[in-house]
């Protein structure tokens, strides 16, 4: 009895310590942690990097004006909620050669600018 009870407990600490990560994706604190993004992108316009407007849905390396890396043009990827969170995790394990480097540590902000992505900067 005493090892279901315990078994208990840490299923219950195992879901209020991962609560936080479960919580529905915010948009307004992906505006607020985009900031960081925008040393090198804008929404609107390309900068360093490509403008970041209608991205979510967009085939990685498509817009027409902006300078991509081959390794990213070439990459066949599109950019889904999926594909979003693994080059926010680690752009160059994603696709090596690519100009991107920064990266978000924390995927509840992964999360939150991606939801910000999706509902504001469509």
């Amino acid at each position: 009895m005493r090892q279901i009870t315990n078994c208990a407990a840490i299923a219950v600490l195992g879901l209020l310590v991962s609560g936080h990560s479960l919580a529905a994706p915010d948009a307004s604190h992906g505006e607020e942690v985009y900031q960081s993004c925008q040393d090198c992108h804008s929404l609107d316009t390309n900068d360093l990097g490509p403008r970041h407007r209608g991205v979510v849905g967009r085939k990685a390396g498509s817009i027409p004006d902006y300078n991509y890396s081959p390794a990213l043009k070439n990459s066949g990827l599109t950019w889904t909620e999926e594909t979003l969170d693994k080059w926010l995790t680690d752009p160059q394990k994603l696709v090596p050669g690519s100009k991107m480097f920064f990266h978000l540590d924390a995927a509840k902000d992964r999360a939150d600018v991606i939801e910000y992505l999706k509902e504001r900067a469509r």
